[in-house]
């Protein structure tokens, strides 16, 4: 502790370049064990200076990206995303004030600079930060009171190849949405239908060249797929979010003219070199917002119509994962009852008693260690 505190001095922005180098090096090696970022932690005027550092001009990049990469390794520890969301919710600085201790600010500020080269691991750390339930509201709030546009964020995540200089990727932003996509306030401002943000992630559903990509655009659909009063939006041509749901789940099989003629469009006569989803983390939770989707008649309908059940009915025969299988068994207990023997409009309306709450936990989890 007391090694730390020396070693404090030298991490002021203004302090000697050799010196101040050494220093975040060491910082950095310390966040490479649990043990080194409980000590850190202990310290949080280390961790402010950090913020602080990696907002150093270009003459002192190799520093600030050391003290990113440091922030990044202590942001994945829940104890050390509190600490660092705690810091920007107590910073007294001005939100356009330079440098800031505003983490929060200082990480969406770079990865909407077209031309900042931190932009991928101030990605991941919002990632790390973001990913407690209990922080997400707060997140929100800070972005909100900064007045970010949802808009110009995710453009930067959809259009990342052109739209930074440096070659910076942004995949983490998907992870990003997803985390706060829980809350209300987010998934309202990507479906607003006056100005809706989310058709615009939904061809990253198939994206190849990142599954950290493709889980977070999978992981934004199945939060929005919760609010029930959307399922026929979503649904509609306005949005369109079957196929992009099916179609990761959709194999080369071949069916059927009647039984094509019924899908969309975008799951007639799949290519014999078609393959599935190959995390099964993706599928389950493709699987989890089908089932939100079955809600409500009206969608539970549409989507019979639209013969997903040939789909799920091949992705069963092919899926070895079980916490998978038994997702999709959900989907397809519910596609194939008629509305008669389902008896309710809205499923989400359905009150049922804790103890067959409990009952139904078990069986799943007896399932899932059945071998």
């Amino acid at each position: 502790m007391q090694a730390l505190e020396e070693i404090l001095r030298f991490l002021g922005v203004e302090a000697r370049l050799d010196l101040q180098a050494i220093a975040v090096q060491h910082v950095l090696a310390l966040t490479g064990t649990p043990e080194g970022r409980d000590l850190i932690l202990s310290c949080p005027d280390v961790l402010r200076q950090l913020i602080l550092l990696i907002q150093l001009d270009k003459s002192r990049i190799t520093i600030s990206k050391d003290a990113t990469l440091a922030l990044v390794n202590i942001s994945g520890d829940e104890s050390g995303a509190k600490a660092l969301l705690l810091i920007s919710e107590t910073s007294k600085m001005e939100p356009n004030e330079s440098p800031t201790d505003d983490l929060i600010h200082v990480c969406i500020s770079f990865i909407l600079d077209k031309e900042n080269s931190l932009a991928d691991p101030c990605c991941m750390i919002l990632s790390n930060i973001t990913r407690p339930a209990s922080h997400v509201d707060r997140i929100v709030a800070q972005m909100e009171k900064a007045n970010y546009s949802w808009d110009k964020i995710v453009h930067a995540f959809v259009f990342a190849k052109s739209y930074n200089t440096k070659g910076a990727s942004l995949h983490y932003l998907g992870p990003v949405l997803s985390n706060l996509s829980q809350s209300e306030t987010v998934r309202r401002r990507l479906m607003d239908r006056d100005n809706p943000i989310i058709q615009k992630l939904l061809p990253f559903t198939e994206y190849q060249d990142s599954v950290v990509r493709r889980g977070g655009v999978v992981g934004t659909i199945k939060n929005c797929c919760f609010d029930h009063e959307n399922h026929s939006w979503l649904l509609s041509e306005d949005v369109d979010v079957l196929p992009h749901l099916l179609l990761p789940l959709a194999g080369p099989e071949e069916f059927d003219d009647e039984d094509n003629e019924k899908l969309p469009l975008d799951l007639q006569f799949l290519s014999e070199t078609k393959s599935r989803e190959s995390d099964p983390d993706i599928r389950i939770m493709i699987l989890e917002a089908l089932c939100q989707l079955c809600a409500t008649r009206e969608a539970r309908e549409f989507i019979r119509a639209k013969n997903a059940y040939v789909i799920l009915r091949e992705y069963h025969k092919w899926e070895k994962d079980k916490a998978a299988l038994l997702a999709c068994e959900n989907v397809i207990d519910i596609l194939i009852r008629t509305e008669n023997e389902i008896g309710l409009e809205n499923l989400k309306l359905v009150d049922v008693p804790e103890e067959y709450t409990d009952k139904f936990k078990k069986m799943d989890e007896d399932f899932l260690r059945d071998d």
